[in-house]
């Protein structure tokens, strides 16, 4: 009996063991593995009855387009099953308006941030035939809404395919790698603009709005690419700031007469055209237009049929304007609705055709940062805003005469939501900082139905891991303003005691770090930090988002300066603490991020023992036009503001240990900012860290990379703080 109680007891301690075992947080299984990996809606798609919803399935090496009843959650039919294509691979799809044709993209890869290129194929779900959309790899390829055509670029020209006839039509035939883009953003609307697309077809589908961009006059940039026994270069063209842009023009395809004609836009200063859309009359193009400053929109009215333009709508900034998609023609006389930070917030606000307002839709001391849409059938929009908190996300109906708000999301967090056609339904996603997303289906009026997925797995793997949780703060900082911020601290956690801390930050204009939401793999990264006895703490700064234009605005022609202040700021506040040891304070970020922790830590060289920053810029001067001029005008304007605030001018006060870190092959932040700030650092006789990513881009991932990457880092902070 004696021995029976031993094994017992042996086996009970040796269960512990295993428990504590499986409840360490460690680099492989948060970046190597799959065990922290959270479930997600994929290929979401709503269906034009307003009842049913597709999305993707992956079984057994196969691929499902997988239809499902919104109310019932019931599964009730498979469209697709890529065993029946040839086990063709597809990543992606689109539906044709009326949902008879299935586009898939096979062997997608990237060109930019968001541009792709795919192998298209045309699925008929009649009659379960497949064809090629065209030979190579195209991208923006797109129905037109009367489903009789495919328009795509290819090598940087604009086809369209005729579905019935498989005719294809090529409509420009001047475009050029590095010279003339037809169809698609250059590299800079692209990446400053999220412009994603430069084909636009009008409700009919008889006409086709498209961009062209002439690069001939932008400066080429150039990287290599380490991939054989002689590199080969990467060239692309790239504008930084105070240099050439490309030249925009807009055309319109007339798909009957079979001719394009160029809108003439005249203005003799430069301009950016970041947006285009097609009223509900099949004439009427809206073009947007801003100045090269960006503190000047105006919303151009062209009349294809008249050939005739008129200004119905101008927006000025002492700062500058924001790009947005939130332009809805709601009626037959194209009415329409439309966001701005002219009040001091971001708020919606209804016009007519010819630019008078009907209607300020919200008001209140709170930003709109999603416009979901207009309900014409109940005249509601659907919104999320940060009016219960700048932590937290809700989301909202409104009747467009500005009466009876809802708030549709019941869940204190984070809230998105994506509505079925009608807007009879939403999936609401939903986090916190300590949980991970759910979704949920809820009606428009905001009452449960269903569960769809509860990430039941992950939560268990969390609670077994025994996480900190995530706890938010305020603070004062040295002008009197309120910042918030968050501390993660180490379990079993005593006031009593003395710890590091590392800090995380990016602080660039708009953003925010500050949030009640899932943080993803850097919440467990952190949390495992926190397990080895740091705290970790994240403070958003002058100039983030969340809080009004007059807060985000203020860092204007001058980034850096209040925002280093205010990081400094929280450095000594988190010092203050009983708990804090001032001597072992750390921070780190990640692009906009990496330059922040270079300035802190040179800056603030007294304060900071050490600092991390990967892919930072160095200088604004070596970013480009539009990012950069919209913050800062341009270098031969504003020579101080980019003198006074670059990291790459105050090398020589570097006290702490710093870890430079970037891909060699980023076309975002180009390695040429760490090269040359290890100059200056070199040049003033600086030790540091410097360790290259071969052929990574801004990202810096892909196989075991980030595994290598948050190893790096780790160590760093191990030995350095």
């Amino acid at each position: 009996m004696k021995n029976l109680f031993l094994i017992l007891a042996l086996l009970f301690k040796f269960s512990i063991y295993l428990n504590a075992q499986n409840s360490i947080l460690n680099l492989n299984d948060i970046w190597n593995s799959r065990k922290y990996q959270a479930d997600y809606l994929w290929g979401y798609k709503p269906l034009n009855d307003g009842v049913h919803f597709t999305s993707l399935n992956y079984k057994k090496n196969r691929i499902l387009i997988t239809k499902y009843d919104y109310f019932s959650g019931d599964s009730i039919k498979n469209i697709l099953n890529s065993k029946d294509i040839d086990d063709l691979k597809f990543d992606d799809y689109e539906f044709s308006p009326n949902e008879s044709k299935i586009l898939l993209s096979t062997q997608t890869e990237s060109i930019y941030r968001y541009s792709k290129k795919s192998n298209y194929y045309i699925y008929d779900i009649e009659k379960k035939s497949l064809e090629n959309l065209s030979s190579g790899k195209q991208n923006i390829a797109i129905f037109s809404p009367d489903n009789k055509n495919i328009s795509y670029v290819f090598e940087n020209n604009i086809y369209i395919k005729n579905l019935e006839s498989n005719n294809i039509i090529q409509i420009t035939n001047d475009g050029e790698k590095n010279l003339i883009i037809n169809g698609s953003p250059d590299w800079v609307y692209e990446e400053e603009f999220m412009l994603k697309n430069g084909i636009y077809w009008n409700k009919s589908g008889s006409k086709l709005a498209y961009y062209k961009f002439n690069e001939k006059e932008v400066k080429e940039f150039s990287m290599d690419i380490y991939d054989g026994l002689y590199p080969s270069r990467y060239n692309f063209k790239y504008p930084k700031a105070g240099e050439k842009n490309s030249k925009v023009e807009i055309y319109v395809y007339d798909l009957v007469k079979n001719i394009s004609k160029k809108i003439n836009i005249k203005d003799k200063n430069d301009f950016y055209i970041p947006r285009i859309k097609w009223t509900n009359n099949d004439d009427l193009l809206v073009i947007e237009k801003l100045n090269r400053h960006q503190n000047k929109l105006e919303l151009i009215l062209h009349n294809v049929r008249k050939n005739k333009i008129t200004t119905i709508l101008t927006e000025k900034d002492d700062a500058y304007i924001e790009i947005h998609d939130n332009l809805e023609f709601i009626s037959n006389d194209n009415n329409f609705i439309w966001t701005s930070e002219k009040s001091g917030y971001n708020h919606i606000y209804y016009y007519d055709i010819k630019g008078r307002l009907l209607n300020k839709i919200t008001k209140g001391n709170y930003d709109i940062d999603q416009f979901y849409g207009y309900d014409n059938l109940n005249n509601k929009i659907f919104y999320r805003s940060s009016e219960a908190s700048p932590l937290r996300r809700d989301i909202y109906s409104i009747e467009i005469n500005g009466k009876n708000k809802t708030k549709i999301s019941q869940k204190i967090g984070f809230n998105d939501a994506y509505f079925s056609k009608n807007f009879n339904f939403l999936i609401n996603e939903y986090s916190n900082a300590n949980s991970p997303y759910e979704f949920d289906l809820i009606d428009s009026k905001g009452n449960f139905i269903r569960n769809i997925i509860d990430n039941e797995r992950l939560k268990n793997e969390l609670a077994n891991s025994k996480l900190s949780k995530k706890e938010f703060f305020k603070f004062s900082n040295s002008s009197n303003i309120d910042l918030n911020g968050w501390i993660i601290k180490p379990p079993n956690f005593k006031e009593t005691k003395k710890y590091p801390v590392f800090m995380y930050t990016y602080g660039g204009p708009g953003s925010q770090q500050v949030l009640d939401s899932w943080g993803g793999y850097n919440f467990l990264w952190f949390q495992m930090l926190a397990k080895e006895g740091y705290i970790v703490a994240s403070v958003d700064n002058r100039g983030t988002g969340g809080r009004g234009s007059d807060f985000k605005k203020c860092t204007y022609l001058n980034l850096g300066k209040l925002e280093t202040i205010d990081q400094i700021d929280a450095n000594k506040f988190l010092s203050n603490l009983n708990y804090v040891d001032s001597n072992r304070i750390g921070i780190f970020g990640w692009s906009y991020g990496g330059y922040m922790s270079s300035l802190c830590l040179f800056k603030g060289s007294d304060i900071f023992k050490m600092g991390i920053a990967v892919a930072p810029v160095t200088n604004w001067r070596f970013y480009d036009s539009i990012y950069t001029e919209r913050y800062m005008r341009t270098p031969k304007e504003n020579s101080e503001g980019y003198d006074l605030n670059s990291p790459i001018n105050f090398a020589s006060k570097l006290k702490g240990k710093y870890l430079l870190i970037h891909g060699s092959a980023d076309d975002n932040v180009h390695f040429q900012n760490s090269m040359e700030l290890a100059n200056e650092l070199i040049k003033s006789n600086k030790q540091f860290e410097f360790f290259i990513y071969p052929n990574k881009n801004h990202g810096i991932y892909g196989g075991s990379t980030r595994f290598n990457l948050y190893t790096k880092m780790t160590n760093f902070i191990k030995n350095n703080l």
